[in-house]
């Protein structure tokens, strides 16, 4: 069993699956982005994006739940604990943002927007911006974290469930379409419809501060403190059904959206607004979502496999999957471009460009990381 006592076991394989979930995420985007944002050539298109990228769409609450569980409440001094996070974190988030500053779109440009956000050259890179937002506030929840009661943070977790509505309450509220903001690199993001005390001069309603990402980390709170142990029976009696829910609203609104701004004809080409919208219940704080985020995890919890292949296959790949998350789109892009010229079937495309990406990146983020004193600030 070599160290594996010393880690949990089930968060590495969650980690490695998590990743391999974003990568099907980037393959699915070719089959509904392009042109001039928006593109689907055919029906069953749409249908293979909207099944297969709902499926994995839990993939970054899994890793927000991940660090919740290993990290949160904080149990080193706010100073201490914020440097160890920079050390690991940023270093290769700068590498990485470099890298795809001067190799995709107009470097001197890309740049620029550097000063004030990630550029649209890299776009998965927000993921890491919001991530330190959330470190940044584990040292001031921890106190409440620690002596927090199992009833109160039920309640806690199910207030914020409620808010997962919000972006749905939004999309029904708006009888027109919202006007566009652009920002850094021409990157578009739709105007939210005000609720609750929200408004042109006030962002911040009622549900602000105990919205968004905030409830995954409830959530991993919740799993290590007070989730009992479940059977196989009772895991999959709760996580089946939850998922199920969780997929079916996913899955469905976004084809609802697809149809009711195309009428089912194909094919569609149109400016991103279109897509943004159709992303609406695929957004990580909406009830599908999260769901589907809780199902993942209860199923995790039952894995304990920890023999030849976890020690020298699966762990080294979980402690590189940082490094794999910011390089992989460099990759991923020419996987997907090829198989995509060979015209295979939807389906056979999207898993392929995510395999080999996966298999490619986890190979050269482990050997990186084996680097004497440079790998790890190079693959984290």
């Amino acid at each position: 069993m070599g160290d594996s006592k010393q880690r949990i076991v089930w968060l590495d394989w969650l980690r490695v699956a998590a990743c391999l979930m974003v990568m099907i995420v980037h393959s699915t985007e070719p089959f509904y982005l392009g042109g001039e944002g928006t593109l689907v050539l055919s029906r069953g298109d749409v249908l293979w994006a909207a099944g297969i990228d709902s499926f994995v769409r839990a993939c970054v609450p899994l890793f927000l739940i991940a660090s919740s569980f290993l990290l949160f409440p904080v149990q080193q001094p706010t100073g201490a604990f914020l440097r160890r996070r920079a050390v690991r974190i940023l270093p290769p988030l700068i590498l990485w943002t470099l890298v795809y500053a001067f190799v995709w779109g107009e470097p001197v440009q890309n740049l620029k927007d550097l000063l004030l956000n990630f550029n649209l050259a890299a776009g998965h890179l927000w993921f890491v911006y919001m991530l330190i937002g959330v470190y940044l506030i584990m040292p001031l929840l921890s106190p409440w974290a620690e002596k927090v009661s199992r009833r109160e943070l039920r309640a806690w977790i199910l207030l914020w469930a409620a808010t997962t509505l919000i972006p749905l309450v939004r999309d029904w509220a708006a009888t027109e379409p919202l006007a566009m903001t652009i920002g850094p690199g021409g990157m578009k993001r739709q105007a939210l419809f005000p609720l609750w005390g929200e408004a042109s001069w006030n962002t911040y309603g009622v549900f602000y501060y105990v919205s968004g990402m905030i409830g995954y980390l409830l959530i991993g709170l919740w799993f290590r403190r007070f989730a009992r142990p479940l059977s196989w029976k009772q895991t999959l009696g709760t996580a089946l059904p939850l998922f199920a829910a969780g997929f079916a609203i996913t899955a469905g609104g976004f084809l609802r959206r697809v149809w009711i701004t195309t009428g089912g004809t194909f094919p569609v080409e149109g400016p991103i607004d279109l897509a943004i919208g159709w992303e609406t219940t695929w957004c990580y704080d909406t009830p599908g979502v999260a769901m589907m985020a809780v199902a993942w995890i209860l199923l995790f919890r039952k894995i304990t496999a920890d023999g030849g292949f976890y020690r020298r296959i699966l762990r080294p790949v979980s402690e590189a999957s940082y490094g794999m998350y910011l390089a992989h789109m460099l990759v991923l892009v020419l996987f997907s471009g090829w198989f995509r010229a060979l015209a295979w079937p939807t389906p056979v495309t999207i898993l392929a460009t995510a395999l080999c990406t996966f298999i490619t990146v986890a190979i050269a983020a482990v050997l990186i990381r084996r680097i004497p004193k440079a790998g790890r600030w190079i693959a984290g």
